[in-house]
């Protein structure tokens, strides 16, 4: 199957692994990875360990991403990494307004407009996290959240930037709950988010990724992938393990 708009299935190892299980596992992902063509792959790891991933990644079309940065390029902001300072580490994507990022860190829509805007100033490709939890899926406000969320970030950087960027979208509940949506539950999310964006600019809305990010795993990928508007996965506990996160990067091909 071809597929116009490039496709990424994105690994988010969230806070896993010692140094030495993080070693272990990006050297067997990248011996065990087969490139295929217009499907990129992608490791958001640890800040901690990118100093020794990025080494293993070095010529292997393996992906190297953050989970999130600071909106400054520096300053007093104990405890906190800048995007710039990720750039020394051939990390070329970011992770911004993951939803427990938002949930547990308070990353407001407008401190994640301040990221984004923060990871294009440094040429990173920041995915952008969309989703709305259960209670305000039950309430009937699924596209108003993700509307909200986007806005912000157009209104920091414009409707131009997501030329250079990918969305995933990641239902809140099902996210770690086992539940998933159905394969037509996301993609009615997906193809609701591209035809408002389309509003704006058909030709980005046409060509920017989106992703699913709830609980994608090796089981349920394919009938996900095969939908139309969704062009590949935010995985979360699948990545940590080998087989079943490349498993999902073959589906997507």
């Amino acid at each position: 199957m071809t597929h116009t708009r490039k496709r990424i299935v994105a690994g988010n190892w969230k806070m896993n692994c010692s140094r030495t299980e993080a070693i272990r596992l990006a050297s067997a992902i990248v011996t065990m990875y087969d490139a295929i063509d217009n499907v990129e792959l992608l490791i958001c790891i640890p800040q901690i360990h990118l100093a020794d991933i990025s080494k293993l990644l070095i010529n292997t079309g393996v992906l190297l991403g953050a989970q999130d940065a600071h909106w400054e390029d520096k300053g007093a902001y104990t405890g906190e990494i800048s995007a710039s300072m990720l750039t020394d580490y051939l990390v070329s994507h970011l992770l911004v307004g993951h939803s427990e990022r938002r949930e547990m860190f308070a990353d407001d829509n407008q401190r994640v407009a301040k990221k984004f805007a923060a990871a294009l100033k440094n040429n990173l490709k920041p995915i952008l996290c969309v989703g709305e939890t259960l209670q305000q899926r039950e309430q009937g406000a699924t596209f108003e959240i993700i509307k909200s969320q986007c806005q912000a970030v157009i209104d920091e950087v414009g409707i131009g930037a997501f030329a250079n960027s990918y969305m995933a979208y990641e239902p809140v509940w099902a996210i770690g709950t086992g539940m998933t949506a159905t394969p037509q539950q996301a993609q009615e999310v997906h193809a609701e988010i591209r035809s408002w964006l389309a509003q704006q600019d058909e030709s980005i809305a046409a060509r920017l990724p989106i992703l699913y990010g709830g609980s994608m795993n090796a089981e349920n990928a394919e009938s996900l992938l095969v939908q139309p508007d969704i062009d590949g996965g935010l995985i979360g506990g699948a990545s940590l393990k080998v087989e079943d996160f490349l498993k999902i990067y073959s589906a997507a091909g």
